[in-house]
């Protein structure tokens, strides 16, 4: 069976092989909630589609346009059994539901690297996205780049209260490194971001968790 969950993910569980992030979007706050609930509907009156499926998370953007997709395989081949026998009818149900949903593609991370502040139990209010783009895949450069900003992470020494942890991953093509930030609300991670007067812009996206499906 499929049940519904409004816990958020553990991105640190040691079951997750590869971990996939996808994008998809469907333009108004409005379709974002009718999306999201045909997701539901769809899964919930389905059999859990694969052992190795552990988790399937969505989350709704605050720019009111977009949904981000969180799975959680135990391995790539799980995924791939998934998409040649369960996959497409799900998608095709969905689309009666919500007609003219943009599907922007699906990204293979690892997780690398987490910092998770012990003992904190907060549940998180805001998800913050940060997705880098290197020019050509460069693992070292992937690694690199995650080291130095959990460094800095780290060594903050006025580290904003708000933030919960943050959790790198590496592309699985070398080129992107995604940091999911857990945060206490969006208003935290608005106000941390005031804290560098002389930031000029950053690529993040904020998002909430809106949907946990679990066998």
């Amino acid at each position: 069976m499929t049940r519904r969950t409004e816990t958020p993910p553990d991105l640190t569980d040691p079951r997750v092989g590869a971990p996939f992030f996808s994008h998809w979007r469907v333009h108004t706050p409005l379709r974002q909630r009718q999306t999201v609930e045909a997701i539901a509907d769809t899964w919930q009156r389905r059999p859990w589609p694969a052992a190795g499926l552990i988790g399937y998370h969505v989350y709704t953007g605050h720019d009111g346009e977009a949904l981000m997709h969180y799975s959680q395989w135990a391995t790539e081949q799980a995924y791939e059994a998934f998409v040649k026998t369960r996959r497409q009818e799900r998608n095709d149900e969905i689309d009666l539901l919500v007609p003219d949903i943009e599907r922007l593609g699906l990204d293979r991370y690892r997780r690398y690297r987490s910092s998770v502040r012990d003992g904190d139990t907060r549940v998180p209010g805001c998800v913050v996205v940060v997705d880098v783009e290197f020019v050509g895949p460069d693992p070292d450069r992937q690694r690199a780049w995650a080291d130095a900003a959990l460094e800095a992470l780290e060594n903050e020494p006025d580290a904003h209260p708000g933030g919960i942890s943050a959790h790198f991953h590496l592309s699985t093509d070398g080129s992107r490194v995604l940091n999911y930030a857990e945060w206490e609300s969006a208003q935290a991670h608005v106000d941390a971001l005031a804290t560098w007067p002389g930031l000029k812009s950053a690529t993040v996206s904020r998002y909430d968790h809106a949907l946990g499906l679990v066998p």
